[in-house]
């Protein structure tokens, strides 16, 4: 059964990896129907204390020995990497039936490997033999470290491979926090991070989103001259610690910003129907979606929330706010495709985002300066800090703002970066180029920049990849 696949491989000019364990190759998945020109594999990466995380690894297109191998980690906390495969940058997306896989002309494996890691355990298919998933930044960076330990023990041949650390929202502190724990290792050929609209520093994206909305018409003049008034002192804002005026100020604008129906992943999308749970009309919930308004102040908040509205049988579901995700949960939920997955029977079904790992996961980092600079100190690595620029819930703004405080040499300053449509050249968006890290925005596309831009998106990690200027 092997050999012809294995003849297959070697006629599309692609080397299969010699030690890949067999057991966790994915054969004919479901949803396509052609055999695809790369080998991929599912399975569990062991951590500490009985924890596997499941992982999907799909190689490169071109040749896996010489393509760089990429680590890829959606957020939360408590949301799965699978969404960024199957509807973001995989060679497979979602179709809006559940069943179908649409092949994706802009998948990040036709330049790299690629490691979707289902993190912390309880996220996904990810479990722990204990059944525990209390976590926290420290721990999940570890077991992150870990699992990629083992990653690399099941496939030594891609151990000399350049290394980079990816991904966007809550993953803006899971990346930087993982690349300390790696930088450790001199095995590990770490080269650079990219994070997308990734969580920077609370009080920067808290009080960001609100000029953010001002001059994206969602406050009008009168709200916002008693926010500067109360709020205020020539040009410093204090909305983290307010005095009463301040205060009601404040709620009266954040009601308006995180208005329901209101998308809050891209200002200029609708929101989807179809999103899970009763609780969402609690302001508390609809700030629990979006890492970039949740201080660890009102994550506590929410948990006790949680708490009260347990004992009333109200639906309290995660989910992701204004997306609707059926079609993925349908899918990863098929019993053939579990199979194909190689997922035990009794894991429990397969959910976008954990409710226990989200309310229960302990937020230590109010920001990540220190990992940032740490990384920049070993002047080595290249930082890439990317945000769709109609993203609210980690604002491009807040971002900038954050970059700005590392007060790092600046080497070209903010400027138009193009792409290639056809033969014509576009704006894609703008950048800033400082020592070893870029800051860029990409024009109209919200959080999860490869689904709203694609063509952008692949520029985009194909000139970082490759180590070209923007």
């Amino acid at each position: 059964m092997m050999l012809p696949l294995l003849l297959c491989a070697l006629y599309l000019g692609v080397r299969p990896a010699e030690a890949a364990p067999e057991a966790d190759e994915i054969i004919a998945l479901p949803g396509i129907n052609y055999q695809p020109s790369f080998r991929q594999f599912s399975g569990f990466l062991n951590a500490s204390g009985g924890k596997h995380l499941h992982y999907w690894f799909v190689e490169c297109e071109g040749d896996p020995r010489s393509c760089p191998l990429v680590l890829w980690l959606n957020g939360g906390p408590g949301c799965s990497s699978l969404a960024g495969l199957l509807t973001e940058h995989g060679p497979f997306l979602i179709q809006p039936d559940g069943s179908t896989l649409k092949t994706n002309k802009y998948s990040w494996n036709k330049i790299a490997n690629v490691l979707y890691l289902e993190s912390p355990a309880g996220v996904g298919y990810s479990y722990s033999d204990d059944k525990e998933y209390r976590t926290g930044d420290t721990q999940t960076a570890k077991d992150n470290y870990m699992a990629l330990k083992d990653f690399f023990r099941l496939y030594p041949e891609f151990s000399e491979n350049d290394f980079y650390i990816t991904g966007e929202s809550y993953a803006g502190f899971y990346v930087p926090c993982l690349a300390l724990e790696v930088m450790k290792d001199s095995k590990i050929n770490l080269k650079g991070l990219a994070i997308g609209n990734g969580i920077t520093d609370y009080t920067l994206d808290s009080n960001s989103l609100l000029y953010f909305s001002y001059y994206h018409g969602l406050l009008d003049k009168s709200i916002w001259s008693r926010l500067m008034s109360t709020c205020c002192e020539k040009t410093d804002c204090d909305f983290e610690n307010p005095s009463k005026a301040c205060s009601i100020a404040y709620d009266v604008a954040y009601s308006m910003t995180l208005r329901p129906k209101l998308n809050m992943y891209n200002l200029y999308q609708p929101c989807a129907e179809g999103e899970p749970g009763e609780i969402r009309d609690y302001g508390d919930r609809i700030k629990a979606y979006h890492p970039g308004v949740m201080s660890p102040q009102i994550h506590s908040k929410f948990s006790k929330r949680l708490k009260e509205m347990s004992p009333l049988n109200k639906t309290i579901s995660l989910g992701v706010s204004c997306v609707n995700d059926t079609d993925v949960t349908t899918y990863l939920n098929n019993p053939e495709v579990r199979s194909t997955l190689h997922i035990p029977n009794d894991l429990p079904s397969w959910e976008i985002c954990n409710d226990k790992v989200f309310s229960t996961f302990a937020r230590e980092l109010e920001d990540s300066r220190d990992q940032y600079l740490q990384l920049l100190n070993e002047k080595k690595y290249r930082i890439l800090v990317y945000s769709g620029d109609t993203d609210m819930a980690c604002n491009f703004l807040g971002i900038e703002w954050f970059v700005a405080s590392l007060d790092l040499e600046l080497q070209k300053s903010y400027h138009p970066w193009m792409y290639k449509d056809g033969k014509q050249s576009q704006i894609a968006g703008y950048a800033k180029q400082y020592a070893n890290l870029t800051l860029l925005t990409i024009k109209g596309a919200g959080h999860m920049v490869p689904t709203d831009n694609p063509l952008v998106a692949f520029q985009m990690f194909r000139r970082f990849i490759n180590n070209k200027p923007f």
